[in-house]
C-alpha cells in the first residue's frame, strides 16, 4: 500500500503548518484560553484557508476533499494544539452534504465553508455513557416542522456556535435535527474545559428544529466516526510535537556534567515513546482510509484506531511529564498544555475502555485469526 502523500496534500500540509507557526503561537493560544477558549477570528482565518469547507462539495463553495486531506489538516492543527474546533466543521459539512435535503444544503453548506456559520454536533447526554442510541431528547411535530425538548452536554463551543446537529427521538426512532442557537427555547451555559477549550450545556424547550434525516442513528454513527478519525489525526500531531519538545529537553538539560539524553534509561523511555507515536500514526492512517468503507467495517475500524490512540496518548503524555520533571506540570510551561490536551482527547468520542468493548463486541468467531 502506498502511504506517500500527493503534491496537493503536501501543499495543504505546508499551508496549515505555516499558519500555525506564524499565526497561532503559544502566546495567542494562552490569550484565547484566558478569554474563554474560542477565538472567532482564528476560526475565520482557518475558513479563509478553505479548511472549514474541506468536506463541503465544490458546488456549495467548499473544497470537496476527502478523509486523507482531513487527516493532514488535523495533524498540523494538533501540532499547535489549536483550540478552535475545526473537526466540528468537517462533521457538519459531511453530514449536511450527505443526509440533508437540497434546500437545507443550499442554506447551510456555503456558510459553513466560508466560516460565517459554525455548526457543531450536540449528541452527548449525561446518562448515555457513549452509547449513541441512548437519547432522552424528544422531537414532536409542530406547524412548519418539529420542536425539541431535552438537553445535551459537553457541546463544543455550544454557547458560541451558530447551530447544532441534534439527535432526538421521534416516535421511539432516532432522527437527526438542525437547531439554530438563537431560536426560541434554546439556552446554553458555557464553561472552559481542562485543555483550555470551551464547551457548553444545552437545553431545548419547544425549540424549533429542522429534520435532516429520519435515519438518525446511521447519520450519528457516521458523524462520530468522522470525529474519531479527526481526533486520531489531531492526536498524532499533538504527540509528534510533544515527542519533539521532549527530545529537545533531553538534549539540553544537563545533570552530572552531561546532557540527560546520554542516560540509557531515559533513552529507552524516549524510544518507547517513539514506538507508541508510530503505532498511533499507522492507526490514524487506518482510521482515515476506512472512513468511506461500509458502516460495519468502518465502525469496527474506527474503534480499533481510537483504542490504540488512547493507549498512545496516555503513554506519551505521561512519559513527557516524567522526563521533564517538575517543570512538566507547571501551567507556564508548554508541555503541560500538550499533556492536558492528550488526556482530554483520550476521552473524546468514547474513552479507551468504551472502544475496547466495541472492538470486542464486533469480533467474529475467528477473533481476527484466519482458520
Amino acid at each position: 500500500m502506498d502511504f506517500d502523500f500527493s503534491d496537493d496534500q503536501e501543499q495543504l500540509r505546508d499551508a496549515v503548518r505555516k499558519w500555525v507557526d506564524k499565526e497561532y503561537a503559544f502566546d495567542r493560544r494562552r490569550a484565547t484560553e484566558n478569554a474563554g477558549g474560542f477565538d472567532r477570528d482564528a476560526y475565520k482565518a482557518l475558513a479563509e484557508l478553505g479548511l472549514a469547507g474541506l468536506y463541503v462539495p465544490e458546488e456549495h463553495g467548499g473544497m470537496g476533499m476527502g478523509p486523507v486531506e482531513g487527516m493532514v489538516v488535523m495533524e498540523e492543527l494538533g501540532r499547535g494544539i489549536v483550540l478552535e474546533p475545526l473537526s466540528q466543521a468537517l462533521i457538519a459539512g459531511a453530514l449536511i452534504a450527505g443526509y440533508a435535503e437540497p434546500s437545507v444544503q443550499a442554506q447551510w453548506l456555503p456558510a459553513i465553508a466560508d466560516g460565517t456559520a459554525l455548526v457543531v454536533l450536540a449528541y452527548q447526554e449525561r446518562a448515555a455513557r457513549y452509547t449513541l442510541d441512548s437519547c432522552d431528547t424528544k422531537a414532536t411535530q409542530a406547524p412548519g416542522g418539529y420542536v425539541l425538548n431535552g438537553s445535551k452536554s459537553i457541546v463544543p463551543v455550544g454557547d458560541m456556535a451558530d447551530a447544532f446537529l441534534v439527535p432526538a427521538k421521534v416516535n421511539n426512532q432516532l432522527g437527526l435535527f438542525l437547531v439554530e442557537r438563537k431560536s426560541s427555547g434554546v439556552t446554553s451555559r458555557g464553561y472552559g474545559t481542562q485543555d483550555g477549550a470551551r464547551s457548553a450545556e444545552l437545553s431545548f424547550k419547544n425549540a424549533p428544529a429542522t429534520l435532516l434525516t429520519a435515519e438518525g442513528l446511521k447519520a450519528l454513527e457516521h458523524a462520530v466516526d468522522i470525529g474519531i478519525a479527526a481526533t486520531c489525526a489531531e492526536a498524532v500531531g499533538v504527540m509528534d510535537k510533544t515527542m519533539a519538545m521532549t527530545a529537545e529537553y533531553l538534549n539540553t538539560r544537563k545533570q552530572f556534567g552531561t546532557t540527560i539524553s546520554q542516560f540509557q534509561a531515559l533513552r529507552h523511555r524516549a524510544a518507547d515513546m517513539k514506538m507508541q507515536l508510530e503505532l498511533a500514526r499507522s492507526m490514524s492512517y487506518y482510521a482515515s482510509l476506512k472512513l468511506n468503507a461500509p458502516a460495519p467495517e468502518r465502525r469496527a475500524a474506527l474503534s480499533r484506531a481510537k483504542y490504540q490512540l488512547g493507549q498512545s496518548m496516555r503513554f506519551i503524555g505521561q512519559q513527557a511529564v516524567q522526563l521533564h520533571g517538575g517543570i512538566g506540570v507547571t501551567n507556564d510551561y508548554i508541555v503541560s498544555h500538550y499533556f492536558k490536551k492528550l488526556t482530554q482527547m483520550e476521552m473524546t468520542f468514547g474513552d479507551s475502555m468504551h472502544h475496547l468493548g466495541e472492538v470486542s463486541s464486533r469480533m467474529q468467531d475467528t477473533a481476527g485469526v484466519f482458520a
